[in-house]
């Protein structure tokens, strides 16, 4: 039977460094809270009996003395960075220097995994969506399915830092996951080998003579100019593109300039605003203003969007519906309209901090709602008969757009 009193049975320990550990532990708090403003701001504004930061610095001192199995005081500090984050909305997260590495393989497209996008929302780990010609989606995961057990190890309790790291790995190792679908309510396991993600962000081809389509899964640094690229080679093997298909199905997001990058080339300098942010900071009160042609020089656009579009995904869509430019087909999308920015720490860390809520040209916010289709057709994890239909009525309303 457990002791109540143990601890207060133990031989006394030698005195912590309460000087240096509060040093260390009220300039984390300062970054977590006000990011990069000056030292001597937060002292000027601090409580004038501020409990709680020298509550933090005691229990750092008595897991470190006294918990059972040993543990650094970075350790610690590390674990009480990410018990500021988790309090948090599910996308804001600490990243050490791991993290912080896969984050940036992340964005430029090249790393070893089964390439799947994740969030983590009241302790569910829910997939975005896979990542075209991916391990993940070769094997039949499907946006909305949430992720149960990694190796037969549950995920119940892990951060989602630790979740995406099991998840990566050396290409050639195999990984096992457990999901439970929502719309079947079934368990499924899939056994997959890890391979080298290399996402080609955009991809390209004909669908007829005249008509084109392009496919972003991921919008990454490069996917601006790819997106150009592409439309160039489609109009010279064609000539002028009578009409455009923009597939953002089960497109997770990415690099924000990108989505105002890929949105510019469909819009003209005229037309004004592409997406806002607005945060607490006046630094993160931003405006992105078009400045392009228009490559297609006004050739009817059709994009195609799922529960599996999301954050980037959904400025670009939201931007071309308010602006009349495109046409939405499919379902409406998944609904993440917040801004995280990367706030660097000492040592190669960070925090990926929620900033900022994104707004379209007409002001609104798709934050737990999703942008809207025009057109409502089945797009989330359809057959082969239901994407062949998409396509079919996407082609068709560019042709009446044409006639129109």
């Amino acid at each position: 039977m457990q002791r109540r009193n143990a601890i207060n049975e133990m031989p006394p320990r030698p005195r912590f460094r309460w000087v240096l550990l509060a040093t260390v532990v009220v300039s984390v708090l300062t970054g977590a809270l006000i990011g990069f403003a000056a030292r001597d701001a937060f002292d000027k504004h601090r409580p004038s009996n501020p409990p709680d930061v020298h509550t933090f610095v005691e229990v750092i001192a008595q897991i470190r003395d006294n918990y059972v199995e040993p543990r650094t005081e970075s350790e610690l500090l590390d674990d009480g960075i990410r018990g500021l984050m988790s309090g948090l909305d599910e996308h804001s997260t600490f990243l050490d220097e791991r993290a912080l590495i896969q984050l940036t393989e992340q964005t430029t497209g090249h790393f070893g995994g089964i390439g799947v996008e994740l969030t983590q929302d009241e302790g569910v780990f829910r997939i975005i969506a896979p990542i075209d010609d991916s391990p993940a989606q070769r094997a039949g995961i499907n946006a909305g399915d949430e992720l149960l057990r990694i190796d037969e190890v549950p995920v119940v309790g892990q951060t989602l830092d630790q979740v995406t790291e099991a998840l990566r790995g050396a290409p050639g190792t195999p990984v096992t996951l457990e999901v439970h679908r929502k719309s079947t309510d079934v368990s499924l396991d899939f056994a997959m080998i890890r391979t080298a993600i290399n996402v080609d962000s955009v991809r390209g081809r004909l669908l007829e003579p005249g008509y084109g389509y392009v496919r972003i899964s991921q919008f990454q640094t490069e996917t601006g100019p790819e997106l150009i690229k592409t439309i160039a080679t489609l109009q010279a093997e064609q000539g002028p593109l009578l009409g455009m298909v923009l597939d953002l199905r089960n497109n997770p997001g990415g690099v924000l300039q990108a989505s105002v990058d890929v949105a510019d080339v469909f819009l003209t300098d005229d037309a004004g605003l592409i997406v806002s942010t607005q945060g607490r900071q006046r630094s993160s009160d931003l405006r992105y203003l078009a400045t392009g042609n228009d490559l297609l020089d006004g050739a009817p656009l059709v994009v195609l969007i799922n529960k599996g579009s999301a954050s980037a995904a959904e400025i670009v869509a939201g931007s071309l519906q308010d602006h009349r430019r495109a046409m939405l087909l499919g379902s409406t999308s998944y609904g993440k309209g917040s801004v995280q920015a990367v706030l660097p720490l000492e040592h190669h860390r960070a925090l990926k901090l929620t900033t900022a809520l994104y707004f379209t040209p007409s002001g609104r916010s798709i934050q737990a709602k999703g942008i809207h289709p025009d057109i409502e057709m089945i797009a989330d994890n359809p057959t082969d008969d239901e994407s062949t239909a998409l396509l079919a009525e996407a082609v068709r309303q560019l042709k009446d757009a044409r006639r129109g």
